[in-house]
């Protein structure tokens, strides 16, 4: 099998290394050799966060450049944006419809751009919306809003549901688990 590329992207403290553990988990589950690489931005003050998840039959590199990405999650519409030039011809964009004010917003200097997903669908890059905030509230926190993204991405695999449902027991404290998999389930039903 070709390498296959993920790119997992937001803002500091969304979960996006929690996406990419789980992703990385059910991945490995399924005998794949599995890369992933964190690149950290200025994320404890809310800055982008990105995370690479690489696998096939055999991947030598973490790091996944321009114009490579099978699938980018986005935590935040600005993100989508942002990273879009990553994506590969024929890939998707699965997006949370959440905006994120960055700070050149918060102080002012700047306007959060709202149309950002319907340049991308004019130029024809197949984005996959979803209010996976919401959804995660409906589950029970919005933290939760990684794992509706994930449910989401999972529609794309060829994995069964309850190998997703096991790698989320592997990866969140028993604590959170039930509620985890409520918003695997409502981001796979979304």
């Amino acid at each position: 099998m070709e390498t296959k590329n993920i790119m997992i992207v937001g803002v500091g403290g969304q979960g996006s290394l929690l996406a990419s553990k789980l992703l990385g988990a059910v991945l490995l589950e399924e005998g794949y050799d599995v890369k992933v690489s964190e690149v950290h931005g200025m994320s404890q003050r809310g800055g982008s966060v990105v995370t690479y998840v690489r696998f096939g039959d055999k991947v030598y590199s973490p790091v996944i450049t321009e114009g490579e990405a099978d699938f980018i999650v986005s935590f935040e519409r600005l993100e989508a944006a942002r990273h879009a030039a990553c994506l590969k011809q024929g890939g998707t964009i699965v997006v949370n419809s959440q905006t994120i004010d960055p700070m050149p917003v918060i102080i002012g200097a700047a306007e959060y751009p709202m149309n950002v997903l319907e340049e991308l669908k004019a130029k024809g890059v197949h984005v996959d919306e979803v209010d996976a905030l919401t959804l995660a509230l409906i589950a029970g926190n919005a933290k939760a809003t990684n794992i509706v993204l994930m449910g989401r991405l999972a529609h794309y695999f060829d994995i069964p549901y309850e190998k997703w449902t096991a790698a989320i027991a592997k990866v969140v404290k028993p604590a959170f688990l039930d509620m985890n998999i409520k918003a695997f389930d409502l981001g796979y039903k979304a």
